[in-house]
């Protein structure tokens, strides 16, 4: 399963990962200096939860992100589940 978030499409970016050796100038050092770089990736926080969805009368279970959780407490389960099915998500 990929880990994107069904309801706002987040899903894993890719970035650096610094290796650093000194001593900061801040605690009267020379400085640091980079001594590699490393690719990573950054994953977004992924639960898979089930909400109740009142208008059918049974439980929905969606992978989201907690931001997502969020947003559906906002806007409410209703109008999240009803803007998935206009992209073509399955619920």
């Amino acid at each position: 399963m990929s880990k994107v978030c069904q309801v706002t499409g987040k899903r894993p970016v890719r970035g650096n990962s610094y290796a650093l050796r000194g001593i900061a100038k801040k605690k009267k050092g020379v400085g640091l200096k980079i001594t590699g770089i490393t690719r990573r990736r950054f994953t977004p926080n992924l639960v898979k939860k089930r909400f109740w969805f009142a208008d059918e009368n049974r439980f929905v279970s969606i992978r989201l992100s907690t931001n997502a959780m969020r947003t559906i407490d906002k806007v409410g389960l209703s109008a999240v589940i009803r803007s998935m099915r206009a992209a073509g998500e399955k619920v």
